[in-house]
């Protein structure tokens, strides 16, 4: 036996007890006589202690010991004289009677035993399972794997089966690129990973699951960022017969459940609602922070009563218009700062920022010339603009607009410290379009994807007027993450006969594509709707990240690399004469400079 507790396990009334513990040497303290050495496993960490008036034998043993080796010990529970308040072993230590040294390490790349480290990030990918030792990485891989045991109580709980679908499934349009897996038994065929379980879920209410749910694995070949993956994980709910009300009471029972569990916080029900309409308005995003205010207010109607030139050429303009913000306090801040956050929206083709300033109840600003003292007087009382606010004013497009002060408000709330980390702010945002109109390809897009149902009230415009018509769905944000997003279904196969048509999709694309699933429909489809949690970004905020490879076990770099294992690379000649492919040319990669 090599361990008869783990490093957490003892305690005072431990004292006298013989015990064996195992574990990676985390800290070296060689006092001379005595040696110290901190003894870490997965659970935490117990001091042990080697005394040649105990032990000559493993004393000497204990002198060539290093940081990251394996080791064995047998000793008994002592009280230790210098109590360490910091660790839950802090009252005790082992004295030492046998080592075994189980496994020597070379030197760590990198500190594993401080729980900060100046390391890249590149370095620690690299050699992600030393990383994983780690306190920071292995926390949150246990608030990850308590989510999980959650989600599959809660749900098996409230009568959902789990049912794992396919990996190796089809290529469908729409959405995001797929990723490809070759076949060999008919060369020229691939299969698809799958970017989300969608078809199979539906297909098992067809099938009768009337509750299922799945951890399910997916895949999108897309540009990364943050908190985006190339493969990760979803929580994927679909039911039959209940609604949206009753899903959205389960989702919001299921996370206050999650939260309590890993994070002992108490989350109110239910959830705030918002239309995206409204939500495009007041926040130019369909994912709102709602930790703190700062709402956009239109100024259109105040705006086209001025003699600014740029103002009134920009509302004559297509889809232009005036919005402002009201920094509370703002007036603070300097021109230096000001001029630094028009620089900041301008990436976002945002040409520039107009401001005014609040002191001492009079505005200072360079567009006071161009409004009356009445204009300036309906300006303030929209803005609510008391002394000491600032309001920093946007002219462009709607969706520039939206974009560039989207981005601003975010920024000033960090910068300005108006995000309180401990609160939870959730929203469900629903009544989004059913389609928009791709400029490139000339064709109407589905928004969510081409099984969304339409709202019943839009039904009767659906092939008149379908840029009109508003989806029966809905996406739950929290503090400003999307984590997750779902509809309500088409049951009817004339009604997903008709949006395949308004995609363009042609008769013979239709049936390669989908023809399976049309005909599904036929067979006795009952109402029923979904939602699917990204799952990685829900674990993100739970362990206060903003970066998603904090939580995965063996995450991707920003440009779908794996460190660790040097993938994607290279396949041998024969597998791709196997799968009757061919490369026109191989993209080195420069794995010595990552």
């Amino acid at each position: 036996m090599l361990r008869t507790h783990t490093c957490l396990d003892l305690d005072k009334s431990d004292i006298n007890k013989k015990v064996t513990l195992s574990g990676w040497v985390n800290k070296r303290r060689d006092h001379g006589s005595m040696i110290f050495i901190d003894l870490r496993d997965r659970y935490g960490i117990t001091q042990i202690v080697f005394d040649p008036e105990v032990s000559s034998i493993a004393h000497e043993k204990a002198k060539i010991l290093r940081n990251e080796w394996v080791i064995s010990i047998e000793g008994s529970v002592v009280l230790r004289k210098m109590i360490n308040k910091n660790l839950k072993t802090g009252a005790i230590e082992i004295s030492v009677d046998q080592i075994q040294i189980l496994s020597k390490s070379k030197p760590s790349p990198f500190s594993i035993f401080e729980d900060k480290t100046e390391t890249n990030e590149e370095l620690r990918l690299k050699y992600r399972y030393l990383d994983i030792r780690r306190k920071p990485i292995l926390d949150k891989l246990k608030i990850r794997h308590m989510a999980m045991l959650e989600t599959r109580n809660f749900y098996s709980e409230h009568g959902f089966l789990e049912v794992n679908t396919p990996i190796l499934c089809k290529s469908t349009p729409e959405g995001a690129r797929d990723y490809l897996v070759p076949s060999r038994i008919y060369p020229g065929n691939f299969y698809a990973l799958p970017q989300s379980p969608q078809i199979f879920k539906q297909l098992l209410m067809i099938g009768g699951i009337d509750r299922y749910f799945q951890i399910a694995p997916c895949f999108r070949d897309e540009d990364l960022r943050a908190d985006r993956q190339p493969e990760f994980t979803q929580i994927d709910v679909e039911m039959s017969f209940d609604g949206k009300e009753k899903l959205f009471e389960i989702v919001e029972n299921h996370l206050t459940r999650v939260f309590k569990k890993c994070l002992d916080v108490d989350i109110k029900t239910p959830f705030e609602r918002m239309s995206y309409t409204h939500a495009l308005e007041k926040y130019g995003t369909d994912k709102p922070d709602l930790r703190f205010s700062m709402e956009f207010e239109r100024l259109d109607e105040i705006a086209k009563k001025s003699t600014f030139s740029i103002f009134l050429d920009t509302l004559k303009a297509s889809n232009g218009c005036i919005k402002a913000i009201n920094v509370k306090g703002g007036a603070e801040i300097s021109r230096k700062k000001l001029d630094d956050l028009t620089s900041f929206v301008k990436p976002f083709k945002l040409k520039g920022l107009s401001f005014i300033k609040k002191t001492d109840s009079s505005l200072s600003s360079s567009l006071l010339k161009f409004f009356t003292p009445a204009l300036l007087n309906e300006l303030e009382k929209k803005l609510k603009l008391e002394d000491g606010d600032l309001a920093i004013i946007a002219a462009d497009k709607d969706d520039i607009v939206n974009q560039g002060l989207d981005h601003l408000r975010r920024k000033i709330a960090l910068d300005r410290g108006l995000i309180n980390k401990n609160i939870y702010k959730f929203l469900w945002v629903e009544e989004f379009p059913l389609f928009e109109y791709d400029e490139n390809e000339k064709r109407l897009k589905s928004v969510h994807h081409p099984f969304t149902a339409p709202s019943i009230k839009d039904l009767e415009i659906l092939e008149k007027e379908p840029l009109k018509v508003r989806a029966d769905a809905y996406d739950l944000v929290l503090n400003g993450y999307e984590i997750a997003g779902g509809s309500q279904r088409i049951f009817d196969s004339d009604v997903q006969s008709t949006i395949f048509k308004l995609l363009k999709l042609s008769d013979e694309d239709i049936k390669r594509k989908f023809g399976f699933f049309i005909d599904a429909l036929k067979y006795g489809t009952p109402p029923h709707g979904g939602i699917a949690y990204g799952f990685d970004r829900l674990i993100m905020i739970l362990t206060n990240t903003d970066n998603i490879r904090d939580v995965i076990a063996f995450p991707k770099t920003l440009k779908s690399l794996d460190l660790m294992l040097q993938s994607p690379g290279e396949v041998d000649e024969d597998q791709l004469k196997e799968l009757e492919l061919e490369t026109k040319e191989i993209k080195e990669i420069p794995w010595e400079n990552t």
